[in-house]
């Protein structure tokens, strides 16, 4: 009678089939890893971009602003729309709310600011005010090329700023 010790420890078949099944696992591993890093995707605020602007040069980020209606300049043949978007602070309701913490946003002239490029159509809520959410990357001059654009509607808002005007 054969004993534990004396039968052969592993046979060629079952050694193939474990070295395909860790290879088969690290690949699935790396294909998940590799992906996950490709797509990752920071959320700025415009002063945290300004603080660490050179860190974030061609790196793919999300950032938040309110427009200033001054700056906002659409061609029409390029369909290029370059604008500007400040800081809103990151407390709306201490600020009182978001419609007002919009418009004191583009009124304090010592806000950092941050220049926007979108090639696109214009958007309808694209207004002085309005709530923007950016993503694209940051070039080496610091300024911002969006491939996507998303409005927060202010005509929401307008009702709390002409409530809070009127007291």
């Amino acid at each position: 009678m054969e004993t534990a010790t004396e039968m052969e420890p592993t046979s060629p078949g079952r050694s193939k089939f474990l070295i395909g099944g860790l290879l088969i696992v690290a690949a699935v591993v790396f294909l998940i890893w590799n992906s996950t890093q490709s797509s990752i995707q920071y959320y700025l605020t415009v002063d945290e971009l300004h603080e660490r602007g050179g860190d974030w040069i061609g790196k793919d980020v999300r950032v938040a602003g309110a427009v200033i209606g001054d700056s906002i300049n659409y061609d029409s043949e390029t369909l290029e729309l370059s604008f500007k978007i400040v800081h809103i602070p990151a407390d709306v309701e201490k600020e009182g709310g978001l419609a007002k913490a919009l418009h004191e946003a583009v009124t304090d002239p010592s806000r950092h600011f941050l220049n926007v490029v979108y090639v696109g159509a214009l958007p309808d809520l694209m207004q002085h005010e309005a709530q923007a959410i950016v993503t694209g990357q940051v070039d080496d001059l610091g300024n911002f090329t969006a491939d996507e654009l998303l409005l927060k509607c202010p005509t929401r808002y307008e009702e709390a700023v002409s409530e809070e005007a009127s007291t």
